[in-house]
């Protein structure tokens, strides 16, 4: 006998299983990324180059670990999220320890670059699009907190990898990352299966269809993909370059974690707190995705433009100020840019769109920081680095405003607001009803 598909995603239960084990996915990724640039004065060293071909480590992983989402996300239509994101962590282990044994900055492109990110390619995506899908009321909340891992890891790790670094070299850390990424496996394992009513009947029948491109019809999600692109060129510098801007400022190597750790810190009180507030329903999420998408940009512009401290003893008060106000924006705006795809494009494509948005931010993830490097050789620092990163991010902020709903519509809605739909229902209807009529939490349509 078949089992009947549930009335809707359970919002609870197993669920907060799932978002746990998107917390630790999303900490051995982004968080691990965030806080490998405490390593790079050391590989620039090593193989005596620039910080501009050593930001091409962590830009290629980025780069491949986004652009080969939409894989991940096909890969998970077609076998399910859970052996997708157990091979996806044995890849990223395998990555970590091939470059711990690296003799030129090749092999590091290859390592972290090409296999870790391959493997964070079929991890992330595949993990955040299911806690999506076992959360409606409750979605950016949890969401959020699962988005949390990559604050706390980075609070963890940028001391932490500071400590291995001084006695076991950047060959010895890198081993032990490499044990530390294999963690991904068993959170794959906690990734149940759940099937619902907005599921497509039938699996997609060519692998174009399973990337989901057909989602690029519709406008808006074309307008989000285009915002995404250009605040992604801003947004992951901090990842790569805020410990060595801190290092600049003149700022010791602890000084420099404990600016990153105040970032992670703002990072991870954000996501919860805009989680909550984005599930009352009092603003629409594409509003607050604009507002903080531009926050953001403010938040990157102060860290530029941040003065030198007097000394490696100072523990830099103002770049930390600056730290912790860029994560607090950087961490509201996290969780709403994929909260706000049910919206767009309905529960069953999800995954395929978190997959298609984490392409397109590659594109900025490729050129950001090896610009930002650029800047810094012809600079001298990284001030002209976060200026032009956060004029990106207001940049692509300025394009959400083609949103639905991202501005105040002529007249006010009949109830304050909706927890996020299930079926795409930002997208064009003919009727003013967005929800069906006997929903406690349906509104108008509130469009001139």
């Amino acid at each position: 006998m078949m089992t009947p598909k549930p009335t809707g995603p359970p919002d609870g239960g197993w669920g907060w299983v799932v978002a746990a084990a998107g917390f630790a996915v999303n900490g051995l990724s982004y968080g691990v990324l965030r806080s490998l640039g405490l390593a790079f004065p050391d590989f620039a060293e090593y193989f005596d180059r620039n910080a501009q071909e050593t930001a091409w480590v962590s830009a290629l992983a980025l780069a491949v670990q986004q652009a080969a989402s939409p894989v991940g996300s096909a890969l998970s239509t077609r076998w399910g999220a859970r052996p997708v994101v157990m091979v996806g962590g044995v890849l990223t282990s395998l990555g970590f320890l091939f470059s711990a044994f690296a003799h030129s900055l090749l092999h590091l492109y290859l390592g972290l670059g090409v296999l870790a990110g391959s493997g964070w390619a079929l991890v992330f995506a595949p993990a955040l699009g299911t806690v999506s899908r076992y959360f409606s009321r409750r979605r950016v909340l949890a969401v959020g907190l699962a988005l949390t891992g990559n604050g706390a890891s980075s609070l963890l790790l940028a001391p932490a990898l500071q400590l291995l670094l001084d006695n076991f070299g950047w060959r010895g850390s890198l081993l032990l990352l490499g044990a530390v990424t294999l963690h991904l496996t068993p959170c794959g394992a906690l990734l149940r299966p759940l099937a619902l009513p907005g599921d497509p009947l039938a699996l997609p029948r060519s692998p174009l269809a399973a990337l989901g491109l057909g989602l690029f019809r519709h406008r808006a999600f074309l307008v989000l993909t285009l915002g995404t692109a250009l605040v992604g060129v801003g947004y992951f510098i901090p990842y790569v370059h805020l410990a060595p801007h801190a290092l600049d400022r003149g700022l010791g190597g602890y000084g420099a974690a404990l600016v990153v750790a105040a970032a992670a810190v703002g990072d991870i009180g954000a996501r919860l707190l805009c989680g909550w507030l984005a599930d009352q329903g009092w603003v629409p999420l594409p509003r607050l995705l604009t507002v903080f998408g531009a926050l953001t940009g403010l938040g990157l512009l102060a860290v530029g433009l941040v003065p030198v401290v007097g000394n490696e003893d100072s523990w830099g008060g103002p770049l930390l100020a600056a730290a912790g106000v860029y994560g607090l924006s950087a961490g509201s705006y996290a969780p709403l840019i994929f909260c706000v795809l049910p919206e767009l494009v309905g529960i069953g494509n999800v995954v395929q769109a978190t997959g298609l948005v984490m392409m397109l931010l590659s594109l900025g993830g490729l050129l950001g920081p090896p610009l930002s490097g650029f800047l810094r050789d012809e600079t001298g620092d990284f001030t002209a680095s976060f200026l032009t990163c956060g004029s990106f991010v207001l940049s692509g902020s300025f394009v959400y405003l083609g949103l639905p709903k991202a501005l105040p519509s002529c007249r006010p809605a009949s109830r304050p607001g909706t927890p996020p739909p299930e079926m795409g229902e930002l997208l064009p209807v003919p009727q003013v009803a967005l929800l069906s009529p006997g929903d406690p939490h349906s509104t108008l349509d509130t469009t001139c």
